[in-house]
């Protein structure tokens, strides 16, 4: 029984938390907060709900690695759903969240760190469709399954595609091969890795629609000191070749 109310008891703490450099400004603090989002973010047990050391991938790996570097506290949750951590950090001094793509209406909400890695979107179909697409426009009259909340989605609602959206991108998976979408509109590497744990193989590319990069995105009340800081760890990490050392330990 108290392990159901375990991580409503951290959700708790996460909304009273205050930006902790205004209580400790020698020792700044972050509160950042990601969701499961393979390979960039997953929790090692599979579930939605995840802090610190339990937490693994591209993203988690370097941010941790520029935290480190740039001698700035953190604590790190994953949770569930992504609409929820975003509305926390876009609100809440002191937080941030990734990976996020760095979008036009999106710029002046918070502020960046990055790029982390690249995500560029994509249609899926089964392996056995006839779809063939050259433009987006053309993919107007197919069912298309798309993650709820994320920019992909939101992108196709604003250009009238009217995705069906699923609270968990990999659930698309499963309606692909199951008939209930035409479409997968997903990110590449993310929308393979994660059709490989739903058991679902041999998915084809048939559009390549945008390319997108993958950002922090911090709350902006966190001081510009600590975006400097963070955006050199990252820079020094990206020339010396270990950006591409992590990626290439989950790819």
């Amino acid at each position: 029984m108290l392990k159901r109310f375990l991580p409503v008891l951290a959700s708790a703490a996460l909304l009273l938390a205050g930006p902790a450099w205004a209580a400790e400004p020698h020792r700044p603090s972050v509160v950042l907060l990601t969701e499961n989002f393979p390979p960039y973010n997953m929790a090692k047990n599979g579930k939605n709900f995840a802090q610190d050391e339990n937490i693994d991938g591209i993203a988690v790996d370097i941010v941790r690695e520029m935290f480190k570097r740039a001698g700035i506290n953190y604590s790190l949750t994953l949770r569930f759903p992504w609409e929820r951590i975003y509305k926390l950090a876009l609100e809440k001094p002191g937080y941030g969240v990734f990976v996020m793509a760095r979008l036009p209406d999106r710029e002046a909400l918070f502020k960046w760190v990055g790029p982390i890695g690249p995500d560029d979107w994509i249609m899926l179909a089964r392996a056995d469709s006839k779809i063939t697409l050259q433009t987006l426009e053309q993919a107007r009259k197919y069912k298309i399954g798309a993650y709820k909340g994320d920019a992909i989605a939101e992108t196709l609602t604003k250009q009238g595609l009217a995705p069906i959206v699923a609270l968990r991108d990999q659930d698309n998976a499963r309606k692909l091969v199951s008939g209930q979408i035409d479409l997968w509109a997903t990110g590449d590497p993310a929308g393979r890795y994660l059709a490989r744990q739903e058991g679902v193989t041999g998915l084809k590319t048939v559009l390549r629609f945008h390319s997108a990069e993958l950002y922090l995105a911090l709350n902006k009340d966190v001081p510009d000191e600590i975006v400097s800081k963070l955006q050199l760890a990252l820079d020094q990490l990206r020339k010396e070749g270990e950006v591409e050392r992590i990626m290439a330990r989950y790819l």
